[in-house]
């Protein structure tokens, strides 16, 4: 393939793996139109680093400490910045790839795709296209509409690592009536047995 003339695609790698982010740098290093100006371990390390150095895109997993891709993604969009988003991710899950796309990603990719779809996927993102892998793409239309609510999301994702109601309701500064509201409007939704079981489900389906 040609390299396109120009300056080139400046890139913040955010992956919480070390070993898998030094591998996507020295990867996408070898490509003479690519530039890896940033890496971050966490979306919040990011999202500063978003601020700081201005990359034309941002390739990053889902699941991080203290701010997932999906919430780096929508932080991103919210404050308008110029970088485009591409998910690396292991999570073929329709759920991901709805909210996603909601939170205003360009690219979707699975981490066993080879380098060279990578690459060409940040070049077609950065020229205005959308990159998403076909077997996603395919899923995505096939797959159930997430019903949860980004307040009854964060409620489950706590219930779901042990917190209690009085916890949960302590840290989100919301009363336990309140909370036990959202947590049974959930398990509603989902047709779930009871809290885990929601948090199971809501997990498999990528919801979460």
């Amino acid at each position: 393939m040609s390299v396109p003339k120009g300056k080139p695609i400046r890139i913040l790698i955010a992956e919480d793996q070390a070993l898998v982010l030094g591998a996507l740098a020295a990867l996408l290093g070898l490509e003479a139109d690519l530039e890896v100006v940033g890496r971050a371990a966490n979306g919040r390390e990011a999202l500063a680093l978003c601020a700081a150095l201005a990359p034309d895109i941002v390739l990053t997993d889902i699941e991080m400490p203290l701010m997932t891709g999906l919430e780096l993604a929508a932080a991103l969009r919210q404050q308008q910045a110029r970088a485009q988003v591409v998910i690396v991710t292991t999570f073929a899950r329709s759920g991901y790839l709805q909210r996603a796309l909601a939170a205003g990603v360009r690219g979707y990719l699975l981490k066993d795709a080879p380098a060279d779809a990578l690459a060409a996927a940040i070049r077609t993102v950065h020229q205005g296209g959308r990159a998403i892998a076909p077997e996603l793409a395919l899923e995505g239309i096939r797959g159930a509409v997430d019903p949860l609510t980004e307040r009854e999301r964060q409620v489950l994702r706590l219930a779901g690592e042990g917190k209690s109601t009085a916890d949960i309701a302590r840290q989100i500064h919301l009363s336990e009536g309140t909370i036990r509201n959202y947590l049974s409007e959930t398990i509603s939704k989902l047709d779930a047995a009871n809290r885990v079981d929601a948090f199971r489900i809501a997990r498999e389906k990528g919801w979460l």
